[in-house]
């Protein structure tokens, strides 16, 4: 039951996690100078037909230091990720390709939206190395916006690094309990946490201990019940979670 429970939870958080509702958050970051140049550099790694890969990391490490936290939104998610220097950026990432193949060089090219969902559906996910580039995948980067909401002041920015090289590799991923976010705030601040999830977790509890979900999980439970008949797996629901969200509240 409990199994069940925190399934149900995580799907409704990787809804959440959709980047329909974070996109009026990241509209709130100005574009500014440094944040126009950091396009203008991966625009330029991106677009050149034969880029210069010691000219990218030039750029890159004249924008970033050791340590920093970036930000970018994905088509579904919001990602984070720790640079370590040199144009590369280690990430903790779902992605579903490692369950078909042991092809390093398939695995190694970027993760694709596709392969990220499949991915958390899955619980399929690894800290990686990549490029600034992969990593942003088209988006623009936020640098250590974290920093102004996190009550914890950032270690050392190569502290930070050595623990994000330290952790590479595969690794479990829950959507609650172990997202890039815990990630990367573990490697930066020295606790894992997950605002992301703190906001559902609190969204929860109001959804909770407001007593209107009662009449409406019963009348949710009723409708089950006439669609599919009388049964312990809809009779049972219908009982215990109204009662529980009563009892809650």
């Amino acid at each position: 039951m409990l199994d069940s429970l925190t399934l149900l939870l995580e799907k409704v958080l990787f809804l959440t996690h959709l980047n329909v509702f974070n996109q009026f958050r990241t509209s709130l970051f100005s574009d500014t100078q440094r944040e126009r140049e950091k396009k203008i550099v991966t625009n330029h790694c991106e677009k050149e037909e034969v880029p210069d890969p010691s000219a990218c990391t030039a750029l890159t490490d004249s924008l970033y230091q050791r340590g920093d936290l970036l930000e970018v939104p994905r088509t579904l998610f919001t990602h984070f990720g720790i640079y370590l220097g040199d144009n590369r950026v280690a990430h903790l990432i779902p992605d579903i390709l490692p369950l078909f193949t042991t092809d390093k060089l398939s695995i190694q090219v970027m993760v694709t939206n596709k392969r990220l969902v499949l991915g958390v559906l899955s619980k399929s996910a690894s800290i990686r190395v990549d490029t600034v580039e992969d990593f942003a995948y088209g988006a623009s980067i936020l640098l250590n916006a974290m920093d102004s909401t996190v009550q914890k002041r950032p270690l050392d920015g190569e502290e930070i690094a050595r623990r994000a090289e330290e952790m590479v590799g595969k690794i479990p991923y829950s959507l609650l309990w172990n997202n890039c976010e815990h990630f990367v705030t573990y490697c930066r601040y020295g606790s894992a946490i997950s605002i992301q999830t703190d906001k559902f977790c609190d969204w929860l509890k109001s959804v909770i201990r407001d007593h209107r979900s009662v009449p409406l999980t019963a009348f949710l439970g009723i409708l089950s019940i006439l669609s599919l008949g009388m049964s312990p797996y809809t009779t049972l629901p219908t009982l215990l979670i109204p009662f529980t969200l009563w009892m809650a509240g």
